[in-house]
């Protein structure tokens, strides 16, 4: 059901500094912040060879990153994300094998465009899941 690894996203408190230290010193490509008001998060995304990284900053205090940072105040991996081919289908599969869907359920639109869903960490091994569309 799953395809390749879309990215692995990382909360961090001042994302401009995070930018700088993989554009600097680990001499990455990072794109621009980009705002992202109705997840609260403000992103880039580092481009690699075979996947991604996302750096989230919190978008204000109500942010589900505020609150990540609050447990883990040096920041650290929020979440995986995966691709699927049909975000309904797989969705619906995993609810019917027990999974939870975080949120109403209903897919919303992430940061490429495409729409995505959550997984809650609880029955996936203490990680996050990001389904995205491929």
């Amino acid at each position: 059901m799953i395809g390749r690894l879309n990215h692995v996203a990382i909360a961090v408190r001042d994302i401009a500094a995070a930018s700088q230290l993989y554009r600097g010193t680990l001499g990455a490509t990072v794109s621009d912040p980009e705002a992202l008001p109705e997840h609260g998060v403000t992103v880039v995304f580092i481009t690699l060879p075979n996947t991604k990284i996302e750096l989230l900053e919190p978008l204000g205090a109500d942010s589900p990153i505020a609150k990540f940072l609050e447990k883990n105040p040096d920041g650290g991996m929020h979440h995986l994300c995966y691709e699927v081919d049909d975000i309904h289908a797989a969705r619906d599969r995993l609810v019917k094998s027990g999974a939870r869907v975080l949120g109403s359920g209903e897919p919303k639109i992430g940061a490429h465009g495409k729409p995505v869903l959550f997984l809650h960490p609880k029955d996936f091994n203490g990680t996050l899941i990001e389904l995205e569309q491929a």
